[in-house]
């Protein structure tokens, strides 16, 4: 893919207009009625809207939300996972009191559990392909997590994945909750996870639930940021994949998600902008 980090405007393909759309609905906290432009025909030209709208987001990335392609949605490159990102002003950490979580009035919001990876060195920048196994060798460590699965535009999941990665990987921010200590040494099946909204269990599963596994998720992350010029550093966080599903929430409405073992986060939605 494109190692351009799309710093310049890219007007015969509308790109850049696309970017300035979504930018501006975020910035603003408003909604978008439909896609802002042509659907990118591919995920290569999907990343270079992402791209330019990182350009024009004044924020620090600091680590990256993974999500998962069904096969019948997929494009010529084969991923089966896409990168959207995660921005400094945009994470929280767990307080063992309630979070609030923003998410966009008539768009898209829902919550998603998480189990985050920190990079503790670089990456290489060269090394474009990773296995599971080499991952995992690369330090790292692993904590609990909430993703604000949010967007200006409601149909953006039933869009497709182009639209996803159009804007932000449909990401309004993480929640980091405590570390799961020596989780090199742990298997997927012994980390479980449940989601309540308003008391109610909307969800249950855990790393399982992730294709591939924990280790898959973090060798594509790995692999598509060097492909894309943008290699993970130390620091670096990595929302693996939801791991009890995407739950829609609304504003004033509660979210209870409980990590077997780890601990459990608190968090309310209110009004984006």
């Amino acid at each position: 893919m494109s190692n351009d980090h799309g710093k310049q405007d890219l007007p015969d393909q509308g790109l850049g207009e696309i970017a300035r759309h979504f930018v501006s609905a975020r910035q603003h906290g408003q909604s978008l009625p439909d896609f802002p432009g042509t659907i990118p025909e591919d995920l290569v030209t999907a990343y270079q809207v992402q791209d330019q709208a990182i350009a024009l987001w004044d924020d620090q990335v600091v680590g990256w939300k993974v999500g998962y392609i069904a096969a019948e949605r997929r494009d010529v490159s084969g991923d089966d996972r896409l990168l959207g990102p995660i921005f400094s002003r945009q994470l929280w950490n767990a307080t063992g009191g309630t979070v609030e979580i923003p998410v966009f009035v008539g768009g898209f919001g829902a919550v998603e559990a998480e189990y985050v990876i920190q990079l503790q060195e670089d990456a290489p920048a060269d090394k474009l392909q990773w296995t599971p196994e080499e991952a995992e060798a690369l330090a790292a460590k692993l904590f609990i997590g909430v993703e604000v699965a949010s967007s200006p535009l409601a149909t953006i999941n039933k869009l497709g994945p182009r639209v996803v990665v159009s804007d932000f990987g449909n990401n309004n921010g993480l929640v980091l909750g405590p570390e799961i200590p020596d989780w090199t040494r742990l298997d997927d099946a012994d980390l479980r996870a449940e989601t309540r909204i308003e008391g109610e269990v909307v969800g249950t599963g855990g790393a399982t639930l992730l294709p591939g596994g924990l280790r898959t998720a973090y060798a594509f992350a790995l692999g598509r940021s060097a492909q894309r010029g943008r290699p993970l550093k130390a620091g670096d966080l990595i929302a693996s994949g939801n791991a009890t599903g995407i739950h829609d929430i609304a504003v004033g409405q509660q979210a209870l998600i409980r990590f077997v073992g780890y601990g459990d986060i608190t968090c309310k939605a209110i009004a984006a902008g």
